[in-house]
């Protein structure tokens, strides 16, 4: 969320750099916010005004008291019984004006990066490194879809007679394999200076409005209606919110987590073959990395993450690429966002796997995560965060790419978690 300060500073500005996302009506939008942000400030001081007149009005009343000016000061009691009806008027007409300016403000994604290209959808995005040799696969070569059918280690029809489509059942070396992932990048994680965490699964609606999942995504995350809960579409949110409400110190930087959890999104409206098998699914597991950062370093912080990811992927011998995403594809609290794709040689696309993302102060405001700089006052921090990695798609992309006429082949630095260096 921007603050507003920032938001009556710089009118301009944000109504050009929302243009870059394609965002309409930004300015409608931004003079509303202006115009019951000067009503929001003007009931504040008719109210702060009323109460401080109450309050001297009071102490008054018990000083003519004790004089014995009884008379006198039931007249005045009479006129703070009129302050107290005003006051009570003011408040329910601030709370009011409160709420539909936080509604509004919700409304209003963050202003992209002057780097951030415009554009409209994917096709705008910008490569910005490609590496590795494309597979070159025999004529038979299969998808993973059918890779998994052939060597019974996962199953999409179980899954489906067990809970619905998209949620898929991993068996015997695929269960291994996927574990294997998950312990090679938490390994891979902590060795770079990560915590790790296991957070809830479960969030309240406090924490999806801190990160920018409510009112934003709603439609996305599986919710749990009796305890207004909402099963976790990305670790990000739990793992950021650890420190909502709180007021770190410069000292504290950088604070940088990583975590293991199942994500559950509901991928509404998601039909057809580019969906089919693991690319997209209801039920997931992702390793995320998330870090809290003082502004001055969060841009230097987010190259430090993507550069992460490219030793892992390096590692797995996966060829990708890294794209920096245009304004219409950029995400609603994104301020700037790179995505790594893998290539799959049998589906002969792109997969993404990664999305990695400086979200600047966006974040923190809804969170109230501050820090006290070297002057002593309080600042917001900057929040970011990646996967590293979104597993289906990874394992999607080993299963294709590394098929034999023996099997499919495990990469070198996953044998020592496996146990095996062959399926089949």
């Amino acid at each position: 969320m921007l603050t507003l300060a920032f938001i009556r500073e710089n009118k301009d500005l944000i109504i050009d750099r929302l243009d870059v996302r394609n965002f309409k009506n930004a300015s409608d939008l931004i003079q509303h916010i202006i115009d019951f942000d000067i009503e929001r400030r003007r009931l504040q001081t008719e109210l702060d005004e009323s109460l401080a007149q109450s309050n001297k009005l009071s102490k008054e009343i018990g000083l003519l008291f004790k004089s014995g000016e009884t008379q006198k000061a039931n007249l005045i009691k009479e006129k703070t019984s009129q302050l107290k009806e005003q006051t009570k008027i003011l408040s329910e007409q601030l709370s009011e004006v409160d709420t539909t300016l936080k509604e509004h403000l919700y409304q209003l994604p963050n202003i992209p990066h002057p780097s951030v290209p415009k554009g409209n959808t994917d096709d705008d995005n910008v490569v910005i490194l490609t590496k590795g040799e494309l597979p070159v696969l025999e004529a038979d070569a299969k998808p993973h879809w059918e890779i998994a059918k052939a060597h019974d280690i996962i199953d999409f029809e179980l899954g489906t007679k067990i809970t619905g489509a998209g949620f898929p059942v991993y068996k015997g070396k695929g269960a291994k394999l996927q574990r294997a992932l998950i312990s090679y990048f938490l390994d891979k994680n902590t060795a770079a200076g990560y915590t790790e965490v296991q957070p809830p699964l479960l969030v309240n609606e406090a924490s999806g409005y801190g990160t920018g999942q409510l009112p934003d995504k709603e439609g996305q995350m599986y919710e749990v209606t009796n305890d207004n809960l909402f099963l976790i579409p990305t670790s990000e949110v739990p793992l950021t919110n650890l420190y909502r409400n709180e007021i770190l110190k410069e000292s504290d930087f950088p604070i940088c987590n990583t975590a293991y959890t199942p994500c559950f999104r509901r991928e509404a409206g998601s039909y057809g073959a580019h969906v089919r098998g693991l690319n997209r699914l209801h039920q997931f597991d992702k390793v995320e990395i998330v870090r809290i950062e003082h502004p001055q370093n969060s841009y230097q912080a987010l190259d430090e993450m993507v550069n992460h990811i490219k030793t892992i992927l390096d590692e797995l011998e996966l060829p990708y690429r890294i794209l920096r995403l245009c304004g219409g594809d950029l995400g609603f609290t994104s301020a700037l966002t790179y995505d790594f794709e893998i290539y799959s040689a049998a589906q002969k696309r792109w997969l993404e796997i990664s999305s990695v993302s400086n979200f600047e102060s966006f974040q923190a405001n809804r969170l109230k995560l501050r820090f006290k700089n070297s002057a002593g006052k309080k600042e917001l921090a900057h929040t970011l965060n990646g996967s590293a990695l979104a597993l289906p798609r990874v394992l999607a992309g080993l299963l294709e790419n590394n098929q034999t006429d023996q099997g499919i082949k495990i990469p070198e630095v996953l044998v020592k978690y496996t146990g095996f260096d062959r399926i089949g």
